[in-house]
Order: structure tokens, then sequence, then C-alpha cells
């Protein structure tokens, strides 16, 4: 399932840590959040800090202290439920054709249908399962839409799409109420959108994959069929038109579209996405596979490219409140098209992403997903959807420097035109979560190769340089990092642990600077250049360490040679 076809190509420092740690930002309303499906602790015991205050294992560390559940709202969708896999939610799919073959008709639920290669089910026959589902009606494609809405509307269709299929104007007034009513019929006389099952519902419905992509807009500006006024003028009410039918169900609504659409009206469609969040749905992506291109400047989602490459994302919004969908789809690693050289870095990267877009809901396949292949990291990526600030019980920082090849251009640049908004342009600078690295004297970070990704899945996911290292040569000594002042507060006096992934080679010890004093320090095995693994280290941190503005740092001691850390991340033990 993706927005756009396999070949994308063809188609202030201070600032960020204010912006990330001090955004104000409403508390959710607990009427207005859903139940959690899934409200099991971790699958994995948590590593913590051992007798001496430090605990070293191999590898990645996803282990979560034993206090931690699923937000509501939250958890992973399919086609099929596995709760095996803990995908508690399955798809109900039908076709627009198969539920409305006649004009002003009853709404047909006994037949079978078809869109996009699959078959379904009748209606009635899906739904009586009592598990929880998702929905889609795919609409606009030519054999997915009934035969007469091309006559009595006077239109004709186009593609063909990636997929070979042709598709009808959804943006035709006379198509576009047409399928409202349908859409009427189904979720308000019916009462699927009152339905406690009903988790989400892709819409519009177009195009291919009923993900709103805009090779068919595209195709019809080019064919001189549509111009940007009768686009813009359909599109100012589309949103609201949903969102007024679903009424006080309408944060079941996700949009399927996306920030900066490889569309043709040049930078007036640039944030249409953003006005369709603001007009009351949730959102989608199904790119998130591809980390590092066009996901960095994200409207839609509040994520902002800040001028020293940091992204920042605004919680605020009403978006990320806990009540509304913010949904990605991660299956495609080595399916659709790709091949990941590294499937679990891969995966890592891609949730990674996803997590530091405040996503809540992911769409996964049991076998292409790598469920059972890397459970402890899938378990944590389940613990870690839909928290807030207030209630997640770590916040991170993947240290890196990565290509959004996507603004690697000189057209179209938007804000970017100005080459102070983004002053490393295309490169971005980490995936962070309420754990902000900063710059500083002392401590400024460096791009290495020593975990180099060139062009991983595909070349529009451009370079990836994982990990960044001090430079004790221009004495860079270590590492700053500024703490969200809501997680901050909400880990109290608790104890909190700090894990640190990094490339266990060279000679000396690093330990953790806080405001209440220094940590245990680690000492590194020696290794060689090029000789090292890579290792968490699980640091215990003094009492009162996020008090005295929430700053830490890790710090090289005297005489260490240079440290890489890939992934930093911070920890409530106690709850």
């Amino acid at each position: 399932m993706r927005t756009t076809p396999p070949l994308l190509a063809a188609a202030g420092l201070l600032l960020v840590a204010a912006m990330t740690a001090c955004t104000a930002s409403p508390a959710p309303d607990p009427a207005a959040s859903r139940s959690a499906l899934d409200t099991d602790g971790p699958d994995f015991p948590f590593v913590d800090a051992g007798e001496s205050g430090v605990e070293i294992a191999d590898g990645d560390d996803w282990s979560m202290p034993e206090w931690v559940r699923p937000a509501a709202n939250s958890g992973y969708f399919s086609e099929e439920a596995s709760t095996g896999d803990r995908v508690h939610v399955r798809s109900v799919d039908v076709s627009w054709r198969q539920i409305q073959p006649t004009a002003g008709g009853e709404l047909e639920r006994t037949e079978p249908g078809e869109a996009q290669g699959l078959s379904f089910g009748s209606l009635d026959a899906q739904l009586e399962d009592e598990a929880p589902f998702w929905m889609r009606i795919f609409a606009s494609g030519e054999d997915w839409a009934p035969e007469w809405v091309a006559e009595e509307c006077g239109v004709s269709s186009y593609g063909p799409d990636y997929d070979g299929q042709r598709h009808l104007p959804i943006w035709d007034e006379c198509v576009w109420g047409h399928l409202m009513d349908t859409y009427r019929k189904v979720f308000v006389d019916a009462g699927l959108a009152a339905d406690p099952r009903l988790v989400m519902v892709y819409v519009p419905g177009a195009f291919t994959w009923a993900e709103y992509d805009y090779e068919m807009v595209d195709a019809a500006v080019e064919s001189g069929d549509l111009d940007w006024a009768t686009y813009r003028a359909w599109y100012d009410h589309a949103w609201t038109d949903l969102v007024e039918l679903f009424g006080e169900h309408a944060k079941k609504l996700v949009f399927t579209g996306e920030d900066y659409p490889f569309g043709p009206f040049g930078e007036d469609d640039d944030l249409l996405a953003q006005e369709a969040v603001e007009a009351g749905m949730g959102i989608r992506t199904g790119i998130t596979e591809l980390p590092n291109f066009h996901l960095s400047e994200a409207p839609a989602y509040g994520s902002r490219i800040q001028p020293d490459g940091h992204m920042v994302v605004d919680d605020s919004l009403p978006l990320h409140d806990g009540s509304w969908i913010v949904a990605t789809e991660n299956e495609c690693y080595t399916d659709c098209g790709y091949q990941a050289e590294d499937p679990y870095y891969s995966v890592r990267q891609s949730n990674l992403k996803a997590l530091q877009l405040r996503m809540n809901w992911i769409y996964v396949v049991p076998g292409p997903s790598y469920l059972a292949e890397y459970p402890e990291h899938w378990d944590w990526v389940r613990l870690s959807m839909g928290q807030r600030p207030e209630t997640s019980p770590d916040a991170w920082a993947a240290l890196r420097d990565a290509e959004d090849r996507y603004w690697d251009r000189d057209d179209e640049l938007g804000r970017f035109a100005d080459e102070a908004a983004w002053a490393s342009r295309p490169y971005v600078r980490n995936l962070e979560r309420w754990l902000v690295q900063v710059d500083e004297p002392g401590s400024v970070a460096h791009r290495t190769e020593v975990d180099a990704h060139l062009e991983d899945i595909e070349p529009d996911n451009g370079n990836a340089y994982e990990g960044l290292s001090t430079a004790v040569a221009e004495g860079d000594t270590g590492f700053a990092l500024d703490v969200d002042e809501r997680f901050a507060e909400a880990a109290g006096e608790g104890r909190t642990v700090l894990k640190v992934t990094y490339l266990d080679e060279g000679e000396g010890a690093f330990a953790v600077e806080t405001a209440a004093g220094e940590s245990a320090a680690v000492e590194r095995s020696g290794a060689a250049s090029g000789e090292g693994e890579w290792r968490t280290a699980t640091i215990a941190l003094p009492d009162g360490a996020l008090g005295g503005g929430h700053r830490l740092r890790i710090a090289l001691a005297d005489g260490a040679e240079d440290l890489v850390v890939r992934f930093v991340r911070l920890v409530r033990v106690g709850g």
C-alpha cells in the first residue's frame, strides 16, 4: 500500500531546544480518547543499570520498564487481525460499485466485490466478525465506481496509474456528490460511523490503493480538463463535507494525502494536506519505509525543519492530543518492489521516523514487516506509539545526518529559498523525540562515516550517516542533550537511566554529567578503529538529574579518544 509510485524520483540550535522542550500543549481530554485495544505490558524484561551503576549489552536495547502500558488509541492494523502479533484491527473493504450498483437505490449489503486486484466479501459478511476494524471504500477507479456515475455525471476517466488503472475525477462536483450520498448511507444511515468497532476510515477513497496521490490530478491538468481554480473550489469544501457528515465521529476519518504532493500546481498545493487536517481529520502516510525522504518538513504533522537542520514537532496541535488518528504503513522493506540491504536497519529507521512524527497507528503485515524477526524492537514501538511527553516512558534522540533528497532542488523551495532557513539543506540532523542533541562550544557533534547507508532501499532515500562523533582534537569532548521539560516534570524525582548506544572502540571512558552530579563511568574495550562493535550502556543517573535546566551531557574522561554515539534514550524506570 503506497502513497506514491516506487520510483519517487520520477514523480537555531536554541530555537530547536526551546520549541521541543517548552511548547505548551493542552492536556488530552480523557473523554475524547479511545480505549486501548491492547493493555499488556512489555513482552521482554527491562535492562536496568547494575550495582555498579552501569550495565553494558551488545547491540541495540529496546527494553521498557515493567510499568509501561500502550497508549489509548494506538496499535497495529492490517488486512487481517493476528492476535499473536498484537495486530488487533482488521480491514473491512468494499468498492463503491459493490455497495451502490444502482442510482438512488438502497445500500447493497449482500453482494461481494473487488478492487485493486483484491476480492471482498459482502459488507454484511465482513461485519459479522465482532473484532475491531478499519475501512476503505475503493471509489475512484473506473472499475470500482458504479457504471451509472460516469454516465450521469458526463465524465471520463484518467490514467492509467502506476498499477494500470484508470480513475474518475473525484473532484467533479457531480461525482463527489454521489460519493457523499453513499458515505452517508454507509456511515450515518447504516450506523457504521458510530460503531464502536470502527477505528478509522481512509478517505476519500481515491486513487491507487485508495490513497490520495496526485498522479490522476496531474493527468487531468495535462489533458486540459482541470485547472487550479476548479480544483481549489472543490478542495475547499470536500473535507468539511466529510467531517460534518461524520459529526461527533469525525476523528475516525483519516486523510490519505501528503504534504508537498507531486502535483501540477507548483507551490499552491504544497500545504493542502495540512488544510485537510485543520478541517478536522486525522492523517496517514504510506512511505515511512523511506524515512529520509519527503517527510522532514511535514506541516500536516506539525514537523518543521529548523535553521540548524533539526526537526521540531508541535505537540500542541489538536492532532497530537491522543484522540485523532496519526498513521503510517511499515511493511514494504523487501516487498512492494523494494529490497532493503539490511532489513533490521530499515525497520528500525522507519519506526523511529514514525515515532518522530508522533504516529499512534502503524499498518503492518506480520511477514513483510519482520514482526517475528525483530520482536524486541516491535514491542518497544507498540509501547511507544501514541504516548505524549507527560506519559511516555522514554525520550530519545537518534544521532545522525541524512539527506532529504526531496529538498535537493533549486525550484519551488518555499520558505527554504532563504538559505538561512536551513543552512545544511538537504541534510537533516537527527531523529528526536523529547530529547534534543545541542551543538555548543565543547560539545559540537560531528558527522562520521562508520555506519553509512547509501541510497538504502532506493536512491530517493539518499545517504544516511548513523551516529555522531566527538572531535577531541577540535575541543569537542561530549554530547549535550536537552530534555523536554514536560517529560522531566513527569519523571519528577523518580529514578532514571540513560541508555547510550555507542561504537565500542578506542581508549578511555565516558560518563553522564547532570545538574545533580556525574554518573558512574563507562569503560570502553579499547578495540582498534574499524574493529569495534555497537553496544548499549545503561547508566544510572543521580537523583535529581533532571533538575537545573534539564540538561545532560555525555562527557569523555580526560585523555579519552573520540566516541561515536548512535542512539540515546532517557528512561523513567519507576513510572
